[in-house]
């Protein structure tokens, strides 16, 4: 039980500071810009040890297929995310991005799997959270709605590819190593976005965000090798702790950068995330 605790805190703690670093990057380069080289990042990281344990046997056909949607479905998930935290509030984005376990859960039904009663109660818990959080009410500042809600139309559009981009995964780790499944983000985001920005002069970095892009980089890897040690040890446990990524960005950056959201959005927010955590705990 140890592992499962210790492996899906550090995910959750990985991908809070990811959701962090890119939340700042994003405001000082163009988001699609932080996408490349975090992508970048997490492809010399990744790559080496692909390569070590070499190509696998079942590489081609629907396993091929699944793991293309699952990184291409990662990679848009991100320009989406990285987006909305460009004009919108951590406390606010971060929490609406990781409803992508219910989205997943609801593909996965849609797709043949059986759901609990208690599941779709759950469900509902996360939709209601998801309306709150992107309500601002009308008594709030000015300066603190700016944005939200565009950033939280773009924060649900990330949900809806990475839920997808996660079922594909799904399937892709089944029949493949993890290595490559997660090699697959980062080889398709350096191919399809940092290649053609750098080939058109247009790859920006400057010195301030350059250790904000590493740190996210090197946080989304560590994240999922985090999760999936813990889950080896307990899917349950580790799901629930890692899916507070969200909550856990929602609360540094609310102390750290002194964001502020409405008490009906703060409402939302605890729904998201008690809905969220509720569904892992199902579903693992």
């Amino acid at each position: 039980m140890i592992f499962a605790i210790v492996g899906g805190l550090g995910a959750a703690a990985a991908w809070a500071v990811s959701t962090l670093c890119s939340s700042r990057s994003s405001r000082m380069i163009e988001p699609v810009s932080v996408v490349a080289w975090v992508m970048i990042v997490g492809l010399v990281i990744t790559a080496p040890i692909a390569a070590l344990r070499g190509v696998p046997p079942r590489l081609g056909g629907s396993a091929g297929v699944w793991l293309i949607a699952a990184g291409a479905g990662n990679v848009a998930g991100l320009l989406l995310t990285y987006a909305a935290m460009r004009i919108g509030q951590v406390a606010l984005v971060a929490p609406l991005v990781s409803t992508e376990g219910a989205i997943a859960a609801v593909i996965a039904v849609l797709a043949g799997e059986r759901l609990a009663s208690a599941a779709g109660v759950a469900l509902a818990v996360i939709v209601l959270g998801v309306f709150l959080a992107a309500t601002p009410e009308s008594r709030t500042a000015d300066r603190d709605r700016v944005g939200q809600p565009e950033s939280a139309l773009l924060a649900l559009a990330a949900a809806s590819v990475f839920g997808a981009s996660l079922y594909a995964t799904g399937r892709a780790s089944l029949l493949l190593p993890a290595a490559w499944v997660v090699l697959s983000a980062r080889l398709i985001g350096t191919v399809a976005v940092a290649a053609p920005l750098a080939l058109a002069g247009r790859l920006r970095l400057t010195r301030r965000a350059l250790p904000l892009v590493v740190g996210a980089g090197i946080c989304e890897v560590v994240g999922f090798y985090s999760y999936t040690l813990g889950s080896r040890h307990g899917i349950a446990i580790a799901a629930v702790l890692a899916s507070q990524f969200g909550a856990l960005a929602a609360v540094i950056g609310y102390v750290l950068f002194k964001e502020r959201l409405s008490r009906v959005q703060v409402g939302g927010v605890i729904l998201v995330v008690v809905g969220v955590a509720l569904l892992s705990a199902l579903e693992g």
